[in-house]
């Protein structure tokens, strides 16, 4: 043991040591502080009076107005306790008794994460607090029992339960309740869900959260997660056993039956450079996320290597082999499509997707190296792709359960690029592509019945081409000026591409399994093929031109514009009409976003008529944060989506503070084309440091299968070291 101070008195005859005045005594990484201490050599016993201190080796400290310790520090009892634990939590109590390092008691005690003084210092009533005749905290079990507890909010007690206990704040992870979910809607009625979160391992945990509602059958959610040593699985699933129900709550004619869904991932490092890893995602029914509020299923959702679109779930098995050099993987995957279908006049019903028109893709083969040595001075790259397609079903007529095109492609290409620069600053950077492919094709229908032929063909494509710019810089006052035109020549010979059959007009149908969702803009213009995928390559002589202004201010302010469109030597037809790239002279692209002031930023994105200028589509944004609240705005329009059917909707949503702690939150979804709302949400809340409480209204218009337009009124709570919703939205 180690200690100091200003005054140290040893009476031998009686084995006892006092210390006065600025004392600190360190042992076992423990540090006591008190203004007066007395030790017992016999007993062992140490005594320790006024502003005593003890900071723990986790770095938790403990005040008391008196204390008594054992010769570890571990044992003791002390008067006029309090402590302040990990994440700012605070515990006061008339007085505590520690029995052993991991066993503290406390009597009369009170437990608030929030703050309890003000700036000025003076006294503070905590948001919420926990008030208990007797506190026990296990921190080997890791929680904190109470006795006779009283939740209180903001000083005044609402609920009172004889016995209680919820995880140590130092604790990691440990098995409990978790904040409910409460809400009230004309689809589920009164709706009330418990998340229970049980520690099985130390490896492993359970969440089962039972939803109970007053208008339809129960529904059970859960998530169970193990890690193993070399990697995790997590495992999301939900059950009930019911009839179908529409958008009131009303039930449906049919027997009960089975109802649930999985969404499971898992991923494990086989070694510094391989992994592999799964997601397993299905669903007996295609609207049981929205009937059910089940969250966060497609958004932010990228449970594997590949992600499915939205409303679309991927059931996949992957392997990845990477490091500096290069990259290989290999999958399969198979995909369940839940977007509804066109209504029934007679049930007014949509149906679902046809999921047998989805290819089951497997192997999907990717790979890609790059040598350390340079090629004629250049960077030089190789590529391998390879992927077989299986279908059910054909999608040209889904009245009919015609065969299903199956498709089975390997790839392998080159790549090179050297870089020049210039002494006057000009730029230009050749490049050369070289690929190969070879195609086998079977069940291609020929338009007499259900009849199909095969078809067997090897391609060869090359690009030649250079990138060129030239950026002027120009520095004046506290901004930065740079403009820069930029250019790239290419040339392709006519490529073979892969013909599957003929319209009724005579018009080529091009196989195309990868590039059909794709747009013309600031990101695609300039590259030497526009097309992402393999199946359809760009070929031709092609000038992608456009100019780019950029303003940098010295304060962080910053301004970005692009103009530019391509051009070509020949009409080419394999470019779909929404696709702006047909004609010899490309629809416009205009880009530009800026940062005008602090905590606005806005963005805009447009396609235009090569001739007319009109818009054919906009994309546009803003995002704005200050003290008074935050918030954004995104308008699209577009003339043609993939679906060939107009597109126009906006979207916004933040919050806005009426005062320090109160504010109103909003979010609204309009399809402009249907001139109706799709979803509105309005909501209040009340946020302090330690506590948050929101209110909010939703309806949702739009008709989705058998949902019809809902209104709802959903609660949730979030607290300081309790947590907050389970899955929440």
């Amino acid at each position: 043991m180690y200690m100091e101070a200003d005054e140290v008195v040893r009476e031998d005859d009686k084995g006892l040591t006092t210390a006065n005045g600025n004392i600190e005594v360190r042992y076992n990484g423990r540090t006591l502080r008190a203004d007066k201490l007395t030790y017992d050599d016999k007993s062992g016993i140490i005594r320790g009076y006024g502003h005593v201190v003890i900071v723990e080796t986790d770095g938790s400290t403990e005040y008391a107005d008196e204390i008594v310790l054992d010769d570890e520090m571990k044992a003791g009892v002390a008067l006029g306790f309090s402590a302040r634990l990990q994440e700012n939590v605070k515990i006061a109590a008339a007085s505590a008794a520690k029995r052993n390092e991991n066993i503290q008691e406390l009597n009369k005690a009170i437990y608030t994460p929030c703050e309890i003084c003000a700036k000025d210092g003076s006294p503070k009533t905590p948001t919420w607090s926990i008030a208990a005749d007797r506190v026990v905290r296990d921190k080997k079990r890791r929680i904190v029992y109470y006795r006779n507890a009283r939740f209180r909010l903001f000083g005044v007690s609402t609920i009172y339960l004889p016995l209680f206990w919820h995880a140590d704040p130092d604790a990691e992870r440990t098995s409990g309740f978790l904040v409910p979910k409460a809400s009230v809607s004309d689809r589920r009625g009164v709706s009330y869900e418990q998340p229970y979160y049980w520690v099985i391992s130390p490896s492993t945990d359970l969440t089962i959260s039972p939803q109970i509602n007053s208008k339809i059958a129960p529904f059970l959610n859960g998530q169970v997660r193990k890690r193993f040593y070399s990697g995790d699985v997590d495992m999301r699933f939900g059950y009930t056993h019911a009839r179908d129900f529409d958008g009131k709550g009303n039930e449906l004619r049919g027997t009960s039956t089975d109802r649930s869904y999985v969404l499971g991932r898992g991923a494990f490092q086989i070694d510094e450079k391989w992994l592999w890893g799964f997601t397993a995602e299905r669903t007996s029914d295609d609207l049981i996320f929205d009937k059910y509020e089940v969250g966060k299923v497609y958004t932010g959702a990228a449970r594997g290597l590949y992600v499915a679109d939205d409303r679309r779930l991927i059931s996949q098995l992957y392997t990845i082999r990477q490091d500096q050099r290069s990259y290989f993987s290999v999958a399969a995957m198979s995909i369940q499509g839940l977007r509804p279908g066109a209504i029934d006049p007679l049930t007014g019903f949509a149906s679902g997707e046809n999921d047998r028109v989805f290819p089951v893709i497997g192997p999907l083969v990717e790979g890609h190296y790059e040598p350390v040595q340079t090629v004629a001075g250049g960077r030089l790259r190789v590529h391998t792709s390879a992927v077989v397609l299986s279908r059910e079903q054909s999608q040209t007529d889904l009245t009919q359960r015609l065969p299903g095109l199956d498709s089975a492609r390997i790839t392998g290409e080159v790549d090179w690029r050297r870089s020049f620069t210039a002494a006057n600053g000009m730029r230009f950077s050749p490049f050369l592509t070289a690929r190969a492919d070879a195609y086998r094709i079977q069940d291609i229908l020929t338009g007499v019945g259900s009849s199909t032929r095969k078809d067997e063909m090897t391609r060869g494509l090359a690009t030649a081409g250079v990138d060129f710019s030239y950026p002027f810089f120009k520095r004046t006052g506290d901004a930065t000026i740079i403009l820069e035109p930029v250019a790239q020549l290419a040339a392709s010979p006519n490529a073979k591409q892969v013909v599957i059959g003929r319209t009724a007009a005579g018009a080529p149908v091009y196989l195309n399994e990868d590039s059909i969702a794709f747009e013309l803009d600031e990101s695609t213009l300039f590259r030497s093929n526009k097309f992402p995928g393999y199946d359809l390559y760009e070929d031709g002589v092609r000038l992608n031109v456009a100019g780019r202004a950029t303003v940098m201010w010295d304060d962080g302010r910053r301004a970005n514009f692009l103009l530019g469109r391509s051009f070509r030597a020949e009409q080419n037809d394999v470019f779909t009409a929404r696709s702006g790239l047909r004609s010899k002279a490309s629809d416009w692209v205009v880009a530009a976003n800026a940062q005008p002031i602090r905590g606005l930023s806005v963005f805009a994105r447009a396609r235009l008529d090569n001739d007319t200028l009109d818009i054919h589509r906009l994309e546009a944004g803003l995002n704005a944060s200050n003290k008074h609240g935050s918030g954004f705005v995104r308008y699209l329009t577009d003339d043609f989506d993939i679906n060939g059917t107009k597109r126009e909707n906006l979207d916004l949503g933040g919050e806005v503070y009426l005062a320090r702690n109160y504010g109103v939150s909003f979010f609204g979804s309009r399809d402009l084309k249907q001139d109706s709302w799709v979803v509105r949400d309005l909501g209040v809340f009340y946020r302090d440091d330690c506590l948050r409480v929101d209110v909010i209204y939703r309806r949702e218009d739009t008709i989705i299968g058998r949902l019809l337009p809902s209104e709802s009124v959903s609660v949730r709570l979030t607290l300081a070291t309790l947590g907050g919703s389970f899955n929440g939205r």
